[in-house]
């Protein structure tokens, strides 16, 4: 850390730290077009709230105390699941127990899509690997898709009738309960996909139930063991685009599938030596789509595809990463977010037809939730960094790039550099988290740092220095991990200081989030390195900080704790189970400690089947690295875990605590009875307890 910034931070820690009410305001959490001109503000997200407002965004008025009509709700069935409108409104459609169903809103005529639903066979409704590794835990098993012209529905029919059960057991009640899941772990057999869309302006309906032939079946087939990406309707809903893997993973093709027949057509192709991410986010044109992808450069790149699969042309350049494709102008131009100026924040960009590129908000400040109105003339964002917290900007579109640059000249002094600082006007601020009593240095917020690594790859760092920070003393260290590929805890954006950093800062603990090569943000060159063995790259990354750490003279070396959850409690454990040199105690929660127990899609992505990788599965077990752990207690190792975790199963935490206890190894376990894959309500508020007990012991205690 250099000088400058070791003086700002003693001078920021010269007041206690505390939360006082005037220092933050309460601001928007959602906002949406209702018009060209109008923005609807929403401050718990419903758009129904008493303190919602509607600004007009040429006039800038604001009108409060709004009449807005109940938020319109699907009509909702017993038992049913995902209950969705349709685009117009005109149709909800959900599934009950395995079938699809769509009920018509002004008629209310209940139609019956699928009938042959079970235990086993589930239509609309995804199977759980799809659900954690593929569609995502936000859509909530939702597995149909309407079109937007909402005449047709898509859905994935999963046959899980091959895929093994783990059972997970709860202790509640008088002889417990038992609850089966259909998970494929690593090398166990995926559940069977299919992929239809129904007509239904022109299926043919009796008693309720839509006609079996009508049913159109896109014409895959098993080939290959494949797996199915998020399917994309195309914008004239003639055509469903679904991608499609290979067990492998290493194959991506995405198909246009005509939804009159089923019959399918390759338009794209991609192949890598390690794996290939679904894509994710297209945009469709007229002509044809645009997707990014990760290619050559190493980067992700922006591509335009025609719809018939003749023309790829890439578009973009640089090292752009985390692209979020937004919208498409008149003129062909492609607006986008994504980490490049930076790899810790976010920008808005817009990229012309011709390769010219305009950064429309300040790359000073990470970028979310962007809203263009209907027309593009205007667009509302949220920007903040790890200082500032979050301002929401109402922008015209035109004028965005010459307005945030009038806006740092206003903040910064540029010499030499004369720009309109009327221009600043051109952007209006919304919304303002910061209280009229926010001051940065009276509070412990981060300071991003970087470390620099072997073959010239730097990782970034968050670090937040203790009150009263002195650097002539030398202080413990809490180190915060992740560390699983592509999944970057650093980020340069705003968070209001939580109980845990307030209690590190006011308990003189230094604060460190570490960020590895896999991480993402140096592209596919940090990322390919964990290719058959996520853990050991990882593991030399943390290491290094470590050693980092304990070269800097305000740090006391000998008192280095380490966390992580989920991948940050495996590359925990292994650290203090092969690394207690440089680490005196961690917590470990929730951690993969065999990768053969994981789940299929997740695992092999990365590692292949373990009957492909055996030596690469044998180097990632945590269970057979008990033996370096020293026996003595002068390290110190805590093992959380929900028992009802139906992600990484707490099969690890006890296989882990066998291992121990055969080597006669001492640690310490902290069981959630049904606690889940995070810990939330009495749970987390007695984790957080125990944590800043154990920190207490071997932390602050130890000298």
């Amino acid at each position: 850390m250099n000088r400058i910034l070791r003086f700002s931070l003693l001078l920021m820690f010269a007041c206690g730290l505390s939360l006082r009410a005037q220092e933050f305001n309460d601001i928007p959490t959602a906002w949406k077009w209702t018009g060209d001109d109008t923005v609807l503000f929403s401050y718990d997200g419903s758009f129904a709230d008493g303190r919602a407002f509607l600004l007009h965004a040429f006039s800038r008025n604001r009108e409060q105390d709004l009449s807005l009509p109940p938020v319109q709700e699907p009509i909702r069935f017993e038992g049913a699941k995902n209950p969705t409108f349709s685009p117009d409104s005109s149709r909800v459609a959900f599934t009950l127990d395995g079938d699809l169903y769509v009920s018509e809103v002004e008629s209310g005529r209940l139609i019956r899509v699928t009938t042959d639903g079970s235990a086993l066979v589930q239509n609309g409704y995804a199977s759980w690997v799809y659900y954690e590794e593929i569609f995502g835990r936000k859509s909530q098993y939702k597995a149909f898709w309407w079109s937007p012209d909402s005449r047709k529905l898509a859905f994935y029919r999963f046959d899980d009738s091959g895929v093994p059960e783990f059972p997970i057991w709860s202790p509640f009640g008088t002889y417990g309960s038992l609850r089966l899941t259909r998970y494929p772990k690593a090398g166990e057999p995926n559940p069977k996909v299919r992929i239809a869309v129904v007509d239904l302006s022109s299926a043919k309906i009796k008693k309720g139930v839509v006609r079996a032939s009508d049913l159109v079946w896109a014409d895959f087939d098993d080939s290959g063991d494949p797996c199915y990406g998020t399917p994309f309707w195309g914008a004239d809903s003639r055509h469903l685009f679904v991608s499609r893997e290979p067990r492998t993973q290493n194959l991506l093709e995405l198909y246009r599938v005509s939804v009159s027949d089923g019959k399918k057509t390759r338009i794209y192709r991609e192949e890598s030596a390690t794996w290939v991410n679904w894509p994710d986010g297209l945009l469709f044109g007229k002509d044809g789509l645009y997707v990014a992808r990760a290619d050559d450069s190493g980067w992700q790149q922006i591509y335009y595809l025609s719809y018939d699969g003749s023309t790829l042309k890439r578009l973009s350049e640089g090292p752009n990463w985390r692209v979020e494709l937004l919208r498409l102008g008149v003129d062909g131009s492609v607006f986008f977010s994504a980490e490049r100026d930076s790899h810790v924040r976010s920008a808005l960009y817009r990229l012309e037809p011709d390769g010219t590129l305009h950064t429309l908000t300040d790359p000073d400040f990470h970028v979310q939730d962007v809203r263009f109105s209907p027309s593009g003339k205007w667009f509302v964002a949220a920007l903040s960094n790890g200082r500032t917290p979050t301002r929401i900007w109402l922008c015209e579109t035109e004028t965005a790039e010459l307005a945030w640059y009038a806006q740092r000249a206003t903040r910064v002094k540029q010499p030499g550099v004369r720009l309109d600082t009327r221009m600043a006007g051109r952007m209006f601020l919304v919304s303002d988290a910061a209280g009229p009593a926010f001051r940065s240095d009276a509070l412990p917020l981060p300071e991003i740092i970087e470390l620099s690594l072997p073959g010239g790859l730097k990782v970034p760092g968050a670090l937040t220095l203790p009150e009263g920070f002195d650097p002539a003393r030398r202080y413990p260290v809490h180190l915060e991990i992740y560390g699983g590929p592509n999944t970057a805890y650093v980020r340069d954006r705003w968070r209001k200081p939580s109980e845990m950093a307030l209690w590190f800062a006011r308990n003189g603990i230094i604060h460190l989030t570490a960020d590895v090569r896999a991480s993402g943000h140096n592209g596919r060159a940090g990322l390919d390195g964990i290719f058959c063995d996520l853990t050991s790259q990882p593991i030399e990354d943390f290491v290094a900080w470590a050693e980092y750490l304990k070269g800097l003279p305000y740090v006391d070396g000998t008192r280095i704790g380490v966390e992580g959850f989920s991948f940050g409690g495996t590359n925990t454990a292994l650290l203090l189970l092969c690394h207690s040199d440089l680490y005196c105690c961690g917590i470990a929660g929730g951690g993969v400690y065999d990768w053969q127990l994981y789940d299929s899609h997740y695992t092999e992505r990365f590692m292949r089947t373990p009957a492909e990788n055996p030596e690469g599965y044998a180097a990632c077990r945590v269970l057979d690295r008990v033996g370096d752990f020293p026996a003595d207690g002068r390290a110190v190792l805590r093992l959380t875990h929900g028992t009802g975790d139906d992600n990484v199963h707490l099969q690890h935490t006890l296989l882990l605590a066998d291992a121990l206890q055969k080597a006669g190894k001492p640690f310490e376990l902290m069981l959630y009875p049904d606690g889940m894959h995070g810990y939330r309500g009495y749970q987390g508020e007695h984790s957080r307890a125990a944590d800043r007990e154990f920190w207490r012991k071997h932390l602050i205690e130890k000298q």
